[in-house]
C-alpha cells in the first residue's frame, strides 16, 4: 500500500495535473464514477487518486485486455474480465461478490469510450441502486488542471433527480480533451421524457372532451 502511494504522488509530482479529492469514500464499498472520460490518461490518473487516497478499487474490462503478455497486470491493478455482449450480467456480477464478502470500490466510466457520444451509460447507477452502494464522482479538469474526487451521494431511486446530482456537478468539469466530453444524460432519461409527454397529452385530452361535454 504504501508503494502504491509513494508512486501516486510521483505520477502527480511529474504530471499537468494536481490530485484535489474534497471527498473520500468510508463506507468500504461503493461505486466511483470517472468522467469525463476523454482519454487514456483517465485510467492511470483514477488509479493514482485511488492509491494515494488507500481505497481498495476495481473495474470492468472486456476479456481480450486479460490474455497474455499483460493479463496478469490487468488483475494485479483489480481488473475484472467481463463478456461486453452480454452487459446486463455485469450488475449480477458486483453484487454476487459483495454478497460473498468483498469489499471494494468499483471504478466506473459511464461514457463508455473516449470519444465524444450522446449519452452515458446506466450501468453505474444501476449497480449502486441494486447493492444498495453510495456513488462517489470522480473528475478530471484541463482548464484548471485538476483531477479527485468530489462528491458522494446514495441513489434515490429517481433516475432522473439522481442524474441532476450528477450533471450538476460535472457543470464545471471538462477532462482531458473537452472536445470529446459526453454530457452527463441517460437514454432511459428520453424514456420517461417520452412517457411523460405521452401522458400529458391523454390527460389534455381527456380535459378537452369533459369540458366539451359540459
Amino acid at each position: 500500500m504504501r508503494f502504491r502511494r509513494l508512486l501516486a504522488r510521483a505520477i502527480f509530482a511529474i504530471g499537468r495535473y494536481d490530485h484535489r479529492s474534497t471527498a473520500r469514500p468510508t463506507d468500504g464499498v461503493g461505486v466511483l464514477v470517472g468522467a469525463p472520460h476523454t482519454s487514456n490518461w483517465d485510467f492511470i490518473l483514477m488509479l493514482a487518486i485511488s492509491w494515494d487516497l488507500g481505497i481498495p478499487v476495481k473495474y470492468f474490462g472486456k476479456k481480450s485486455l486479460f490474455k497474455r503478455p499483460f493479463g496478469w497486470l490487468m488483475r494485479a491493478l483489480g481488473g475484472i474480465p467481463v463478456d461486453r455482449s452480454n452487459p446486463a450480467g455485469l450488475v449480477d456480477a458486483v453484487v454476487a461478490r459483495l454478497e460473498a464478502g468483498e469489499r471494494f470500490y468499483l471504478v466506473v466510466t459511464p461514457e463508455g469510450t473516449r470519444g465524444k457520444g450522446r449519452y452515458w451509460k446506466s450501468g453505474f447507477l444501476r449497480i449502486a441502486t441494486a447493492a444498495n452502494l453510495p456513488i462517489t464522482l470522480g473528475y478530471v479538469d484541463n482548464p484548471t488542471r485538476t483531477t479527485g474526487l468530489g462528491l458522494t451521494f446514495t441513489p434515490s431511486g429517481d433516475v432522473r433527480a439522481d442524474m441532476d446530482v450528477v450533471r450538476a456537478f460535472y457543470a464545471d468539469k471538462h477532462g482531458v480533451r473537452p472536445a470529446l466530453r459526453t454530457e452527463p444524460r441517460l437514454r432511459e432519461e428520453d424514456a420517461l421524457d417520452a412517457k411523460g409527454e405521452a401522458g400529458d397529452g391523454g390527460a389534455h385530452a381527456d380535459g378537452a372532451t369533459s369540458g366539451s361535454d359540459a
